[in-house]
């Protein structure tokens, strides 16, 4: 199992929940698989995938807010999980899809392959941490609790198309969305 088929997985459990996805290659599979209005992707700025979806869950507290991050932009932004568990939002799940590689650059191996990433989630005090396939994505989603997912897959992309939309066009329909 590669990424996509990990993204496919978790939006066949997406209904009304606002996603934000990690920048590259898991945006453009995400457009693909199940291209929305609420789901904002992430052109620029690897690492802060995840502060943008905490501030969405901060600011919108009447919806579920569904992270896709990489191993590698959550090791780049180790911070942004010390500042989620922090605030806590009850409405924010955070999925990484850990295939231990920069898959948006070349596959270079990231040191996901060296630690325990959901280990990481526990020690900063994520009591709601989890494997993917522990778990009914659906029943976490809605459980009221910020809480933390390790998805292990294997490295690969799939032949995505590039999203035919500017930053400035995702960003106009995302926040119309969302605003409703």
């Amino acid at each position: 199992m590669i990424r996509r088929d990990a993204i496919e997985n978790i939006m066949e459990y997406i209904d009304d929940e606002i996603v934000v996805c990690n920048i590259g290659f898991p945006s453009k599979e995400l457009y693909d698989v199940k291209d929305r209005d609420e789901n904002f992707y992430m052109i620029g700025s690897m690492g802060l995938v995840s502060s943008i979806a905490l501030g969405l869950a901060i600011a919108k507290k009447d919806k579920e807010v569904v992270v896709i991050d990489g191993d590698g932009a959550f090791l780049m932004n180790l911070n942004s999980i010390i500042t989620t568990f922090v605030e806590k939002p009850d409405n924010l799940t955070w999925i990484v899809i850990d295939n231990g590689a920069y898959g948006s650059t070349g596959n270079q191996e990231t040191y996901a392959n060296d630690i325990n990433l959901l280990e990481i989630a526990k020690s900063v005090g994520f009591e709601d941490a989890y494997e993917f396939e522990d778990i009914d994505l659906k029943e976490v989603i809605n459980n009221k609790k910020c809480s933390f997912i390790r998805y292990s897959v294997e490295p690969g992309n799939s032949p995505a198309p590039v999203i035919p939309l500017s930053p400035e066009e995702i960003k106009e329909r995302f926040m119309e969305a969302i605003s409703k």
